[in-house]
């Protein structure tokens, strides 16, 4: 590896190469270049029809990269100082996944956060292993959870030393990190292994001022979105491991789940993003962190939001902050964050990550302008002065802390019936109920139904939090264990 040239990108080039020869294709897929869907050539360009190839002797096999993937790789996990890098075609959901039941299997315990993306829940619906929750710290001025403290981790590690493995959120979607060295120090005393979903974390690993990124503070396995901060297509990621993770058993892993068919468009996508992060990740995202910064003052200078940042930060489950995350708590002007996401699309064309009860998130990165900030800025200014109200009956945001009866993947295959809402409680739920974005189950399949849960469920219905996850979209019914 000493002598890869991050200005390069194998997977482009060789697709460059492969255009130019002009190959007549008897293969998948079957709209040859474009040519038999000419609607679909006329909306995404002849450019991108002429690269939806099938993987062949030139462009190598994503399953088992030998070739320009295989080197692709290389360069991604130089540049993100991992041992190995695989490029994933289904989403880092695909890379949390893999990770996790790379790391444990069928009746394994694992210690993670309870604020964990459904697809973590969904490997052990998956792979059989049982969950050891650590409940994460609670702001319960701004209603956000946060990290999570090293001593309770501690506690769990001592309570389960049979655990296989820790799993941390690096950083939240709020932009809150946990202590990653301390975690990982702690992990690896007791033969566990560290795992990082940092699905919103790429731009770690390229900025000068930010939260360290799990690859540096020797995390063994860390699933990387870099669709989210680092300008690929949407669907393309990477999972990063270090030097203690088999790879080849990893790549075994991956396959069970992963197409056999992956997408061209996402692989050069990732190669290219990788190449210009490397060659200009640093400016990119000093220049992000500036933006973002700029809006958070001007929004602090309206009154009545709050845009957080480091001032959070005490050492325990606020050990770093994420300065590009532009998080902004709404409940002080009366609105909960949802319905300031609704007015910010449905009155100002304005688009932003999410809304929960009490916060919203707009995200900034590589692609964004000063002057898209600046309408950001001044719609928040507009819907303060137009939609104000005292904010009494507001519900202030508390993480309940689950009551976990069964494990996901017995309580998800059990024997089932439905039940309305409120003849639901004291049941055993088998399927997740979640607002998303961001995905993090407020019920996850075997914990209990509480008359709390009920009432956050009541409010987000009202409030017009889209809640998914069950199989009553309506959400006026519950799947409970029979």
């Amino acid at each position: 590896m000493g002598n890869l040239s991050q200005s390069r990108a194998p997977i482009y080039e060789a697709l460059e190469e492969y255009k130019a020869a002009r190959v007549v294709p008897f293969d998948v897929p079957g709209h040859k270049r474009g040519r038999g869907n000419r609607e679909l050539t006329e909306f995404l360009g002849e450019k991108c029809m002429s690269v939806d190839v099938n993987s062949m002797k030139p462009l190598d096999n994503l399953c088992h990269p030998v070739s320009v993937i295989r080197e692709a790789e290389e360069l991604a996990a130089e540049a993100f100082g991992a041992a190995h890098a695989f490029f994933m075609v289904n989403g880092t959901t695909s890379a949390v996944q893999s990770m996790v039941m790379a790391a444990c299997k069928k009746g394994d315990k694992i210690i993670m956060p309870r604020n964990v993306h459904r697809s973590a829940i969904n490997a052990l619906i998956l792979s059989g292993a049982t969950p050891v929750y650590v409940n994460p710290g609670l702001n319960s001025g701004l209603g956000i959870s946060l990290g999570m403290d090293v001593a309770d981790v501690e506690r769990a590690v001592r309570e389960n030393p049979d655990a296989r493995a820790v799993l941390v959120n690096n950083p939240t979607y709020y932009g809150v990190c946990s202590n990653l060295p301390a975690l990982v120090q702690l992990a690896h005393e007791h033969g566990m292994l560290l795992l990082a979903d940092e699905a919103h974390g790429t731009h770690f690993y390229f900025g000068d001022d930010l939260p360290p990124a799990a690859m540096r503070c020797g995390a063994d396995m860390a699933a990387v979105s870099m669709h989210k901060s680092g300008g690929s297509l949407t669907q393309s990621s990477l999972l990063l491991v270090g030097p203690n993770v088999r790879e080849g058993y990893v790549r075994q892993i991956i396959n069970l789940t992963q197409t056999t068919s992956g997408s061209y468009l996402l692989l050069s996508s990732l190669d290219i993003s990788r190449k210009n992060l490397a060659l200009h990740g640093r400016e990119i995202f000093r220049r992000v962190a500036e933006l973002t910064q700029y809006a958070r003052d001007e929004i602090n200078r309206i009154g009545g939001y709050y845009a957080y940042s480091r001032e959070l930060i005490n050492g325990g489950n606020i050990y770093d902050f994420d300065v590009t995350k532009l998080s902004v708590y709404t409940l002080d002007i009366g609105l909960a964050g949802i319905e300031v996401y609704d007015l910010l699309r449905d009155e100002y064309d304005i688009q932003i990550e999410f809304g929960d009860l009490g916060n919203i998130l707009a995200y900034i990165s590589v692609g964004d302008r000063l002057r898209d900030l600046e309408r950001l800025v001044s719609a928040l200014a507009e819907i303060r002065r137009r939609y104000q109200r005292d904010r009494a009956g507001m519900l202030d945001y508390e993480y309940i802390s689950p009551q976990v009866a069964l494990t996901p993947q017995k309580a998800f295959y059990a024997d089932k019936e439905a039940l309305p809402l409120e003849k639901s409680v004291g049941r055993v739920c088998s399927e997740f109920v979640m607002c998303y974005p961001p995905g993090i189950p407020i019920l996850a399949p075997g914990e209990r139904i509480t008359p709390e849960i009920l009432d956050y469920i009541t409010y987000a219905k009202e409030k017009g939090c889209n809640l998914t996850g069950t199989e009553d979209f309506e959400v006026n019914t519950l799947n409970v264990v029979k």
